[in-house]
């Protein structure tokens, strides 16, 4: 080595070396110390190699052995007073570092495992004994809802239907009122008493989107005057004016839906001649004859009774038209509301007898259809 070392460096060289090696050498610290700080250094060696190697144990077995090596050759000759032996027991009882991110387990960690083990085993068996009743309750409730499931869809299926049949059949009933004269739409709830209800709870429906109900507003008009006064409601529905005032009210409809509704034709009420003071048709103009309902008020009332008019808007081509031909019935315009967007209401005055062979182009209202939705 000498000759290598003549080869590579000069003498002044080496003994420099020598000198500069003494000096940064610490005499006051162990051996001990010395290795386990050689020993940490090399740890961080190990842990590089251990994280850009695939096989992790097996370099850290070899990273410790080659540690304790170099330990060994680097501690003897440093300390001549210690011997190789004693050193290399001490180095031989240095464990191995226990790599970084991994724990140490050791026997009574597995002791605890074990324990661990076992007590999570004997709780699942018993929540699989005491599951048991409660598993079979769910199944049975998801039993009876795939079964409840299907029952209400075919309700609500059902339901849907009923209301598209009931719709469609209001349909057909209005347009037949407004299409045919009185005389054939009581035949046509003669024979089929359930079509006036079917209509009455369809026209109920499409009052619930009205913004002004115009009935209210002939309850309001007779609320003001004299109880004396006697009225007679065309068309009356349900009767809601003779239940709303405390007035003689006489209420006249194809079919009775209660106590207060005299079943007729309102084109022939049975009345006296002259005995009614208020005469009030509200969204009962339907027929094509309704110039006979007109004239049938006109024989009822006195002279200078009142007749109330109330009719939706799109039913009149022409206001002037209406006004000149209820003219020619004997009644005269005292006041008109055709402000809504929705109704019109008219307050006239009997001043006569109507005319005879009445056929005003005023009268021929437009029917009031309403459109499939």
């Amino acid at each position: 080595m000498s000759a290598e070392l003549t080869v590579r460096v000069s003498r002044k060289q080496w003994r420099n070396r020598m000198k500069n090696k003494k000096r940064n050498k610490n005499k006051f610290t162990s051996p001990l110390e010395t290795v386990a700080r050689s020993s940490g250094s090399r740890d961080r060696n190990n842990e590089s190699a251990m994280v850009s190697g695939q096989s992790g144990e097996s370099l850290q077995v070899t990273g410790c052995i080659k540690n304790q090596v170099r330990q060994r050759k680097f501690s003897e000759p440093s300390n001549s007073d210690l011997g190789g032996k004693e050193l290399g027991d001490e180095v031989a009882t240095i464990d191995c570092p226990a790599p970084r991110g991994l724990p140490i387990v050791t026997a009574q960690d597995k002791r605890r495992l074990q324990k661990l083990k076992k007590i999570v085993q004997g709780s699942g068996r018993d929540g699989d004994v005491h599951s048991g009743p409660h598993h079979t309750k769910e199944e049975d409730k998801v039993d009876q809802n795939e079964n409840v499931l299907p029952e209400d869809r075919s309700a609500s299926l059902r339901s849907r239907m009923e209301k598209r049949l009931s719709s469609a059949r209001f349909r057909y009933i209005n347009e037949e009122l407004y299409t045919s004269d009185s005389s054939k739409a009581r035949s046509l709830f003669e024979n089929d008493p359930e079509a006036f209800v079917i209509y009455h709870s369809g026209f109920s429906q499409q009052v619930q989107h009205w913004p002004v109900n115009p009935i209210m507003e002939v309850i309001k008009y007779v609320k003001n005057r004299p109880l004396s006064l006697v009225v007679a409601d065309f068309g009356c529905g349900d009767a809601l004016l003779a239940r709303s005032v405390r007035n003689k009210v006489h209420s006249f409809d194809l079919v009775a839906l209660n106590d207060c509704v005299t079943v007729c034709d309102i084109a022939q009420v049975p009345l006296s001649d002259e005995t009614v003071d208020v005469a009030v048709f509200c969204l009962s103009l339907m027929g094509t004859n309704l110039s006979e309902f007109l004239q049938e008020a006109n024989r009822v009332l006195k002279m200078e009774g009142v007749l109330l008019v109330a009719e939706v808007s799109s039913r009149f081509d022409d206001v002037r038209q209406f006004l000149s031909a209820m003219a020619q019935l004997g009644f005269k315009n005292v006041t008109k509301n055709t402000d809504s967007s929705y109704f019109f209401l008219f307050e006239f005055i009997k001043i006569g007898l109507p005319r005879e062979c009445v056929k005003h182009p005023g009268l021929s209202l437009k029917p009031c259809l309403y459109k499939k939705r």
